[in-house]
């Protein structure tokens, strides 16, 4: 009994030790013999002594490589650095731990070449301004090369492109020689809308004095008619008053008991005497004259009485 008692405490130590608890985000590795037996996910396991062993933990959640800077060269023979950021994370931990040594220098290495493969076919400007297209070629070629190892390659980003110091100078000058076209462009835009605004209140402008003008002139025109019609109907009131007052002196002729014959007498001794005074010579005078005279002192005396 005494006996028993030791080999079950160190058998119970043994279970104990050999209790493995996987974290979540996890799998273990397990050999027996020597040879690849099986794969813990998360939870509690419990391996066998001395005969299997846990051979690799492998973190399942998404890593970061982050390489360092390599030198490319471009269609265009310039070299340049170029260090990319790789995500990736393990899809199947049995390729992972046998499929490859050092799956980490792997991929930075595959990362490397496929990066001067794919910058060799273009020329500074398309590597410049085509990040996303390099960064998504880089992904499906390295996504199809790292799956025998076990991996997948989630995302791949370009994090810096440095050129020579001689190529950045020459990039600054052009983009200040661009800088300064689109602000020439911009001021002489500026210029022209100006111009255009000034020519456009010029010519309204013109157009109001001209209309003002032409209102002046139709103005002036119209009380020029005013005056004239009404100087028109002045000498016409001047007529018909003159006409009114001839009918009223030969009214009161009639009325004075004369007959129309008497009254043509009267008017053309009126005649008579405009006729004599003005620079005539000679006035040749009526053979009734005596008549003549004698009618119109009855007639004035009639038209007194």
């Amino acid at each position: 009994m005494i006996i028993l008692l030791p080999l079950l405490l160190i058998i119970v130590l043994l279970i104990i030790k050999n209790i493995r608890i996987v974290p979540q985000a996890h799998a273990f590795v397990l050999e027996r013999l020597g040879v690849y037996s099986k794969t813990w996910t998360s939870g509690l396991h419990v391996k066998v002594p001395f005969i299997e062993r846990v051979a690799k933990r492998v973190d399942l959640r998404e890593q970061v490589a982050d390489f360092p800077p390599q030198p490319v060269i471009t269609k265009d023979n310039v070299t340049m650095q170029i260090d990319t950021v790789v995500f990736f994370a393990v899809s199947d931990p049995k390729l992972y731990v046998y499929g490859i040594v050092n799956p980490i220098s792997a991929v930075e290495n595959l990362t490397a070449t496929t990066l001067r493969n794919i910058i060799g076919e273009l020329e500074l400007d398309a590597t410049l301004t085509s990040r996303e297209l390099i960064n998504e070629k880089m992904r499906v070629v390295l996504d199809e090369a790292t799956d025998p190892w076990g991996i997948k390659v989630n995302r791949v980003e370009l994090k810096n492109i440095m050129p020579p110091m001689a190529i950045q100078e020459s990039m600054e000058k052009q983009m200040k020689a661009e800088r300064e076209r689109r602000e020439s462009i911009l001021r002489a835009e500026g210029e022209k809308k100006s111009a255009i605004l000034k020519a456009e209140g010029e010519k309204e402008s013109a157009i109001l004095r001209a209309d003002a003008q032409k209102i002046e002139m139709i103005k002036e025109a119209e009380g020029h008619a005013e005056s004239i019609r009404l100087h028109r109907e002045a000498e016409a009131q001047g007529v018909i008053r003159l006409k009114d007052a001839e009918a009223l002196g030969v009214k009161k002729l009639l009325d004075a008991g004369l007959t129309t014959e008497d009254i043509v007498k009267i008017r053309s001794l009126e005649a008579l005497e405009k006729a004599a005074d003005g620079n005539a010579s000679k006035v040749i005078i009526p053979a009734d004259i005596q008549n003549i005279t004698g009618f119109t002192e009855g007639v004035a005396q009639s038209i007194r009485e």
